[in-house]
Formats: C-alpha cells, structure tokens, sequence
C-alpha cells in the first residue's frame, strides 16, 4: 500500500519541537511517511517508528516577523512541496502556519492542518499588536486551511478570534506515552538538589512568567525557610533570564532555587518525578507538555488559570488554578499541598487518572492517524 506522505512545517523549538517528534515516532511507519521543514538554526534528526531517520529540509525560518526571511521561506517551502508532492501538510506553530496557509492559496490539492501551540498574539500585552497578529491569522486561513488544534482553549481561540468555521476545525490534544524513566539518567548529584523541592519546565520569557514564580517563592520562604525551587529550561530562547536572576539575588533567594539549563528529557522526567510538586506561573500555553509528563509522573499541580494549563489541572482534583498575579494565594496553595501529605497524595492519584484518560498516546495516537487519512480524502 502507498504510504500516505505528510510535510510538517515548523520552527522546531521547544514544544514544538517536542509535539513533532512525539508524533512521528508514535505513528504507524507502514502507513505514513515524513518530510520536514523547519528552521535552520533548529534541531535536527528526526526519525520514525522504524529508527530511520526522516527526510528533512532547512530554510530560513525563525520566531520573530522578518518580511524579507518569511518571503524566501515561503518561496522555498513551496519549491520543495511542489518537488515532494505530498498528500497533507501540516503546519506546526505560529511560523509554520504562516508558511503553510500561505502555501494553502497557491497549492489548491492540498489540505493544511494548522496547529498553532499557542497562537502568537497571545505572546504580547500590546493591544495594537495583539489586532494586528489576529488580523494576520485570519487573512492567511483559506478555503484549504484546517485548524487542528492542540487543546481545547486553543480550538476555542480559533473558534472566536480567528473565525474558523466549525467544520474547519478538529481537536487532538497534546499526548505522551507513558512515562517510564530510565535509570541511565537517575543520577542527579551533579545539580545538588535537596532532598525536597517544588519544580517547573519554563525558559525565562513573557509567556513562562518565571518573575511571578519567585514572587511565589518569596512568600513561601516566610513559612517554609528551606524550601528549594528548580527551575529547568533555562537557556535556550530566555530572554528573561537575567530578570530573573536579578530578582532572586534582590530577595535573597540564591540559596532556595537551581536553575537548570536544558538537559535530556530523561532527567527532567527524574527531577519532576522526585519532586514534592509540579507549579507553572505562565500567562498562555498550548497544552503543554512539561504539565502533561507531570501528570503521567502523577504529580500535583499549582498553576495559573490560562490556556493550556485549564485544559489539564482540575481545581480541587488533581491542583490548583489560580489567577494570574495571585502570587500570595499561589503560595499559600503550594504551602497547603507541601504540608497536606492526604491532599497532595489524592490530588497525585487524580492526575494518573487524567493522564490515562485523556492524554495518553498510546491510547490517542489511532484518533491522529484516522484525522490524517480522512482529510487526504477530501
């Protein structure tokens, strides 16, 4: 049977960067084949189910608007879809979904699936911006653009920002399989933990809000001196970085947090997995995958009522969600589940059992592989 051949478009950081390599390592190599676009400052080596790698193209795409790079990548995105000739293409993050649904204008054939992962006018406090990248979004969608989104809020956003037709949307949340953690990465003396501490995935940046999480933190101090925050995902795209450090150094906090740059996920599962609990400050997500391993490593949550993050944490059942800012609440939340042994090990249990239900790959990967097959279809 003829493979069903499917180009992903991206800048491939981060989540997204995750979210792809998820995806085609899960998917039935016998049936689908991969091609990827993607940045050329980004990571490379993609491979399937059948530990081959898979056929990839690097053009000039970056995060940030640039005419004059957008322009070229779009010429050469188009080149190498029309040498390809592939039967779907699916457009991962704000970027890829710039170059994808302006492809979708030009190539009439071919369905484009969009997930944005956080859609990028979210990403400013500008109301001017915010219109004008809304603007954008909905002038690119067209008569082949499919919204495939990676969360609930995120189809929601595209249902009432960008003015998808309902019938031009489908749902398929960010999953993982299982976490099972490999004892090749469990030795963690090389960062000098504690024994106890609270944990969080999040580069340095607008949308992580690292700057709450040690105003967090400095509340807490005040009833718990010893507590330990690590913060991993430093380095890479943080532009926040030295904001942060800034205000840990201006309220005395050297001594209570470890920030980590990015390491092997193999680690970070063991470092959340000892963790006393998982905690997120940030002000949009997609469905984000460092909350989706925590709950498959069954951790409680404290986190910001945002997308991504309301998607994932029930209030009262497996965390707490929390308004934006609400930086004494939030500490005395995460207070309450450090000293409530019965709450947090309730909330803990809760969240292997969003896990399974709902975010599972092993389970979901099926759902992903029939969407695909009926829009090549169509």
């Amino acid at each position: 049977m003829k493979k069903i051949k499917i180009i992903h478009i991206l800048h491939s950081v981060g989540g997204v960067d995750t979210s792809l390599r998820v995806l085609i390592n899960a998917m039935d190599a016998s049936k689908f084949e991969h091609v990827v676009i993607h940045g050329t400052k980004d990571s490379s080596n993609f491979i399937d189910a059948t530990n081959t790698a898979v056929k990839e193209y690097k053009i000039p795409i970056e995060r940030d608007i640039h005419f004059v790079k957008d322009f070229k990548s779009i010429i050469e995105a188009y080149k190498i879809v029309k040498r390809e000739k592939p039967d779907l293409i699916h457009a991962h993050s704000a970027k890829g979904g710039l170059i994808g649904n302006t492809l979708g204008f030009f190539i009439d054939r071919i369905k484009v699936l969009h997930t944005p992962q956080a859609y990028s006018f979210l990403s400013t406090k500008n109301r001017l911006k915010r219109h004008f990248l809304v603007f954008i979004e909905r002038i690119l969608k067209n008569r082949n653009s499919i919204l495939l989104a990676s969360s609930n809020s995120e189809l929601e956003r595209g249902l009432n920002e960008v003015k998808y037709k309902r019938s031009k949307t489908a749902l398929f949340n960010n999953c993982i399989s299982p976490v099972v953690l490999n004892p090749k990465f469990s030795d963690l003396s090389s960062y000098n933990l504690p024994s106890e501490y609270i944990c969080t995935v999040g580069r340095p940046s607008y949308q992580k809000n690292i700057e709450m999480m040690i105003e967090v933190l400095r509340e807490i101090v005040k009833e718990i001196p010893d507590i330990h925050l690590v913060i991993m995902g430093v380095g890479l795209v943080s532009p926040n970085t030295e904001n942060v450090k800034r205000l840990i150094k201006k309220y005395g906090l050297e001594s209570n947090t470890t920030m980590i740059e990015w390491i092997e996920r193999e680690k970070i599962f063991h470092i959340i997995s000892k963790s006393k609990l998982y905690i997120s400050t940030a002000r949009y997500e997609g469905l984000p995958y460092a909350v989706i391993e925590s709950l498959s490593l069954s951790k409680a949550i404290v986190a910001t009522d945002c997308d991504g993050n309301r998607d994932l944490v029930t209030d009262q059942k497996n965390g707490f969600l929390l308004d934006l800012d609400a930086v004494v609440l939030m500490s005395n939340r995460i207070i309450e589940l450090i000293k409530n042994d019965s709450k947090r090990l309730n909330f803990e249990d809760n969240s292997q059992k969003i896990f399974n239900e709902r975010f599972n790959l092993d389970n979901n990967i099926k759902a992903l592989e029939h969407l695909y097959l009926s829009y090549c279809r169509k």
